[in-house]
């Protein structure tokens, strides 16, 4: 079981992160649509849209995506969405933040309760999972792309939090309200992402580590879930 459970967390993070980039995309067009329905067109005089143009040029949103969805936000017959967040409890005591964008409240409720009658797990009632986490600002780094003494000293002077490597990443955590100054002031190609990092990880079974991880797989192949945060120790 622990050989098994072990190459299920590696799969289940490769996975992970080709998934991610699709659900960054995603969000960022929902963000863009958005803007435009509340502000219209013209990034000048809407705050909204150019924020939300801002993110997509930090994420690499190829210009033809950006473009079909500001168009696609004219039309009447686009909804808007909104945004809110489920909180669930996992195998082992874990918990889950679910991150959503939805233009059917409806759909997306009946999607998560099928997901816990599926997978198992529990919905929880909001904020008894969230205190245990904390708002941050996510830097993300190709490690070749500078050196990591280098890049660590830099963010560190720039009042980065944290700096550890992820597979191919140098990864840096800020404040929320730094992550702007951070990104200008490393001064190199970079993704960045506001995500909600846990205050403590929980060791769990490799048998409940793998029953979440199904849990967590199921809730991000959902179209309207954005991410999906977790306590549990991989």
């Amino acid at each position: 079981m622990a050989g098994h459970s072990k190459w299920a967390n590696i799969k289940h993070r490769k996975e992970r992160s080709d998934k991610k980039k699709g659900k960054i995309f995603s969000r960022l067009a929902k963000e863009i649509i958005t803007a435009v329905k509340h502000g219209g067109t013209d990034p000048k005089s809407n705050a909204k849209l150019k924020l939300a143009l801002q993110k997509a040029k930090d994420s690499n949103l190829p210009n033809d995506i950006i473009d079909r969805n500001i168009k696609k936000a004219s039309s009447k017959d686009q909804a808007d969405y909104i945004e809110m967040s489920y909180e669930l409890y996992g195998f082992g005591g874990v918990g889950m933040i679910v991150y959503i964008m939805t233009d059917n409240k409806n759909r997306i409720s009946s999607d998560i309760r099928i997901a816990t009658n599926k997978c198992g797990g529990n919905i929880a009632t909001p904020g008894a999972v969230a205190f245990n986490f904390d708002r941050k600002g996510v830097i993300k780094v190709n490690r070749e792309l500078i050196n990591e003494d280098e890049l660590f000293i830099k963010a560190t002077e720039l009042g980065a939090l944290d700096f550890f490597l992820e597979d191919e990443d140098y990864v840096i955590f800020t404040n929320v309200e730094d992550l702007h100054k951070v990104k200008e002031g490393i001064n190199i190609k970079c993704e960045t992402s506001l995500e909600m990092i846990p205050k403590s990880l929980l060791e769990i079974s490799d048998e409940d580590a793998d029953s979440n991880i199904k849990l967590i797989e199921f809730l991000e192949n959902i179209d309207d879930v954005d991410a999906v945060y977790h306590n549990m120790k991989i």
